[in-house]
């Protein structure tokens, strides 16, 4: 984020660590702390060159990578924040997947096995639109969802979802102990926000493609998805993968969060370019030499 003490340590305020006394309630999806959607555009601005540059880094030193996880209600704004917080990004350190329902190849395996494929190499930033912890929420929501996945009777206990979150953080330590860092967030939408915003899509003739009407149905287990996300940050919050609750009623706001949280977190890579032995000096400047012995001929 840029130097404006109003904008400093913005994502902190919203980062949950440790989840054992989150509760979903005491986050204001209207919240927007002490800024203005005045001067959001150049506060933006500001972070994509940050984040620019900071990737650069991150590919060129091939190291450390970064997975992002998104996690909202429909309309939430998902793909505008993804869309505009990496808008500066060059193509060849990002990588984005859009996780929609699994398929029959996809429903044969574990439930991890498809965002496995999709980690992020070294030196890159990866993004999982919705990602492996739908099998905690629209799952856990329709329960109809976990009989097409084939799983053995006997391992479909009362105790699965405790299961699945222990396999998670599992799987996230592990991640952070091989180099990935993982940051997960929750676009925290309100209900009236979402109605907003389906109606929009109803009434402009261009936005009738977002709209879905699988998206009312969904509308109607709200509380069901309340508790199940609730229930998500509290069992999968640690250090090396904190969850962000985000603010997303006020889409400018949700998008300077997400940025200065993963600006945040590449600063604290202390990323820098690769550097040159004296043997490959000397190489480079033969290298030298030898194309400004072109120009004369």
């Amino acid at each position: 984020m840029p130097s404006d003490p109003s904008a400093a340590d913005l994502a902190k305020r919203y980062r949950v660590d440790d989840g054992a006394s989150f509760r979903l309630a005491d986050f204001d999806p209207d919240d927007t702390w002490k800024l203005e959607k005045e001067g959001s555009k150049d506060l933006l601005a500001a972070s994509i060159a940050r984040l620019s540059e900071l990737q650069e880094r991150l590919y060129a030193q091939d190291q450390w990578s970064v997975l992002c996880v998104f996690q909202a209600m429909d309309a939430a704004g998902k793909d505008g924040a993804i869309k505009h917080v990496m808008s500066g990004i060059n193509p060849q350190g990002c990588q984005v997947y859009s996780f929609k329902a699994p398929s029959a190849e996809e429903l044969d395996h574990d439930y991890l096995w498809r965002c496995v494929k999709c980690l992020p190499e070294r030196g890159r930033i990866g993004i999982f639109n919705r990602s492996y912890y739908e099998e905690t929420l629209v799952v856990r929501v329709h329960p109809e969802f976990l009989r097409k996945q084939h799983l053995p009777p006997s391992l479909v206990t009362d105790s699965i979802w405790e299961h699945r979150f222990q396999d998670i953080r599992s799987f996230e330590r592990h991640l952070a102990r091989n180099g990935t860092v993982v940051l997960k967030f929750f676009l925290h939408v309100s209900r009236k926000e979402q109605r907003k915003r389906f109606l929009e899509r109803l009434e402009d003739p261009e936005k009738n493609w977002k709209f879905e009407l699988g998206d009312v149905r969904e509308r109607g287990f709200w509380d069901e998805y309340q508790r199940a996300y609730e229930d998500m940050i509290r069992n999968t919050s640690a250090k090396h993968a904190p969850w962000f609750v985000v603010p997303a009623d006020n889409k400018w706001f949700t998008r300077l969060v997400v940025a200065d949280a993963i600006i945040s977190a590449l600063d604290s890579l202390e990323l820098e370019y690769p550097t040159v032995d004296p043997a490959q000096r000397e190489e480079l400047a033969k290298a030298h030499e030898a194309l400004l012995a072109e120009k004369g001929k």
